[in-house]
C-alpha cells in the first residue's frame, strides 16, 4: 500500500515564487547585458585585463541568467507518463553548467594574466574605473534583487554567487584602476585579474558538489536517516522500516520513499498507520513528496535485496 504526502514542505519558491524569480532574473539579465557591452567597450579602450576578465565573467552571468530563466520555465511544464516527477532536475542541470563555465572562465583569466606579468601593457585608467564602478552599482542592484530567491532556488542561487563574484570582482578592478593612476605600476592589472579568477572558485566548487549531490541523488545535507527511521518505528503499529530512501529532486524539493513493517493486528487499520506517519513526518521533517509500502512481518523476506 502506497500513500503519497503532496505537501507539509515548507518551500515559499513553490506555485506562484516561480514567476517571482523569473521577473527578478529577467531584470538582472537586462542590467547585466547592458553593462557587459560597456565592459566590452571600456576594455578594449582602456586596455585592462582586468576589466576584460570582468567582462568575461559578466558573460557567464548572461549565460547563467539565461539558463535558470530556461530552466524555470521548462520546470513549469506539467509531469507526463514519461516524466512523473515533472522535468524540475533540468535546474540542477543548469547550475551544474554554471559551475562548469566559471571553471572554465578562471582558468583562462589565470592564463591571461601570467602572459602579462611578462609584458604588462599601459592602462587607461580613467576609463577603467569608470567603467568598473558601473558593473559595481549594477551588481550590487543586481544581488539585492535576487537575495531573497537565492535562499529558495539553487537555479537562482548559481546566479546569485555569479553576480556577488562579479560584485568583488567589479570592486577588485576600481582599486587596481586607483592604484595604477597613483603609482603607475601596470603589473597591478594582471594581478588583479588573477585575483577575480580566484574570487570565482570557491563558491563555484560549492555550487558544483551541491548540484552534483542532487544529481548523485544522495542523502539531502541534514537530513539524517536513522533520525527518520526512529520517528517511524516510534509510531503506534510499526515494528520496523526497510528500504528507507531521502533524496532530492531540485533545491527545496525532498522526497522520500519507505516500506514499513506493521503487526497484523495494524495492517488491516493501515490507513491510520499511513495518516500516523504523514502527520509526523509533516511536523519533524521537510519532506515535499513520501511513499510508504505498508507491509505485514515477514513480507521483506520475499523481496530481493536492496538496501537497509
Amino acid at each position: 500500500m502506497t500513500s503519497h504526502r503532496p505537501g507539509h514542505a515548507h518551500h515559499p519558491r513553490h506555485g506562484g515564487s516561480d514567476s517571482g524569480h523569473r521577473r527578478r532574473l529577467t531584470a538582472v539579465l537586462g542590467v547585466t547585458g547592458v553593462v557587459l557591452v560597456a565592459e566590452v567597450i571600456g576594455a578594449v579602450v582602456s586596455g585592462s585585463l582586468a576589466l576584460g576578465a570582468d567582462a568575461l565573467h559578466m558573460f557567464t552571468d548572461v549565460a547563467a541568467i539565461g539558463i535558470a530563466l530556461t530552466a524555470i520555465t521548462i520546470a513549469e511544464r506539467r509531469t507526463t507518463s514519461r516524466s512523473t516527477f515533472g522535468l524540475y532536475r533540468v535546474e540542477i542541470f543548469a547550475a551544474a553548467v554554471n559551475a562548469v563555465l566559471l571553471l572554465g572562465v578562471a582558468a583562462w583569466i589565470s592564463w591571461s594574466a601570467v602572459r602579462r606579468f611578462e609584458d604588462a601593457p599601459e592602462i587607461h585608467t580613467t576609463v577603467m574605473i569608470l567603467v568598473a564602478v558601473l558593473g559595481l552599482v549594477a551588481n550590487a542592484v543586481s544581488l539585492w534583487w535576487l537575495h531573497g530567491d537565492q535562499q529558495e532556488s539553487l537555479n537562482v542561487r548559481g546566479v546569485y554567487l555569479e553576480v556577488l563574484g562579479d560584485l568583488l570582482g567589479s570592486a577588485a578592478v576600481v582599486v587596481a584602476g586607483l592604484l595604477i593612476a597613483i603609482t603607475g605600476a601596470q603589473v597591478i592589472d594582471p594581478i588583479a585579474s588573477v585575483a577575480v579568477a580566484f574570487l570565482i572558485l570557491p563558491r563555484t566548487w560549492s555550487l558544483l558538489r551541491e548540484a552534483v549531490t542532487i544529481l548523485l541523488e544522495a542523502t539531502p545535507a541534514g537530513v539524517d536517516l536513522e533520525h527518520v527511521r526512529r520517528h517511524i518505528v516510534d509510531i503506534e503499529g510499526v515494528l520496523d522500516v526497510h528500504d528507507l530512501h531521502v533524496w532530492t529532486i531540485s533545491s527545496g524539493r525532498p522526497v522520500m520513499s519507505a516500506h514499513v513493517v506493521v503487526d497484523d493486528h495494524w495492517l488491516q487499520r493501515s490507513g491510520e498507520v499511513l495518516d500516523a506517519l504523514q502527520t509526523c513526518l509533516g511536523a519533524h521533517f521537510d519532506v515535499d513528496h513520501s511513499t510508504f509500502q505498508v507491509e505485514p512481518r515477514g513480507h521483506a523476506d520475499h523481496e530481493a535485496p536492496t538496501h537497509p
